[in-house]
């Protein structure tokens, strides 16, 4: 256990440098929550979107996942890219845990996307949000759990093509529909039923419940228990995938 976690430090030190390197990276990655904030959230002020908590409570944490959702699934690129280039080969033939090789990536992934959300968050204050700490921090755990369930998925199946151009189409496909049924941009609430009912397949559809709820301080109800056991249960799931894939790719 004590080399596993140094060999996942180790892992997560070496992907945080690069990325910390990488300032397109980090600003790119948060530009279109942004450009939705900026542009589409002033269009929503005022409306009857839920029973209660303003638009921005509405919105708000519907961007945040949706820059999970987006940041994490299209992770697995650069594992494409390592194994192109021997990089992966590489690592394998290192004495490093092979369990290490996913959670410093996915770890590092994670990290990113708090605090990408923490820029998100702090320019919404600016806009006119208003929320409990307590809510905009469950907000960032809900972010941080999906982003380590879909970057692990996303390495998995990283892990099973061979080229980019096989990667993108199969991400797009999932997270387009996902995106469009959970509820991200506008509450599946105002949806036709036969729609809302639909919505309650994907997910994703009860952690955007659940940071809605918690942004008007609502921690203790169904949704924001419901979110939590749903991302618990995905990221529980998605890792046990993806360290299969890393284990069989290894054999």
């Amino acid at each position: 256990m004590p080399s596993a976690l140094s060999d996942t430090a180790l892992i997560f030190g070496r992907y945080a440098r690069q990325t910390l390197r990488s300032k397109t990276q980090m600003f790119f990655g948060v530009l279109m929550p942004l450009l939705y904030l900026l542009f589409f959230g002033p269009l929503l002020t005022g409306m009857p979107l839920a029973s209660e908590g303003s638009s921005w409570q509405i919105l708000v944490p519907g961007l945040l996942l949706q820059l999970a959702l987006f940041g994490a699934s299209f992770c697995g690129f650069a594992i494409i890219l390592e194994k192109q280039y021997g990089v992966v080969s590489r690592m394998r033939a290192t004495p490093v845990s092979r369990l290490a090789l996913l959670l410093g990536r996915v770890l590092r992934d994670a990290a990113l996307l708090t605090l990408q959300s923490v820029l998100l968050v702090l320019a919404a204050l600016v806009m006119g949000l208003r929320a409990p700490l307590g809510g905009v921090l469950i907000g960032f755990a809900f972010v941080a759990a999906t982003a380590v369930a879909l970057s692990s998925l996303s390495y998995a199946l990283a892990m099973k093509v061979a080229t980019p151009q096989e990667f993108g189409p199969v991400v797009n496909a999932a997270t387009m529909p996902t995106m469009l049924l959970s509820g991200l941009m506008l509450p599946m609430a105002l949806a036709p039923g036969w729609l809302d009912a639909l919505s309650h397949a994907m997910p994703l559809r009860y952690l955007v419940d659940g940071v809605r709820a918690a942004y008007v301080g609502d921690y203790t109800g169904a949704p924001v228990l419901y979110g939590a056991l749903v991302a618990a249960g995905l990221a529980l799931l998605a890792g046990a995938v993806c360290a299969r894939a890393f284990r069989k790719a290894a054999a």
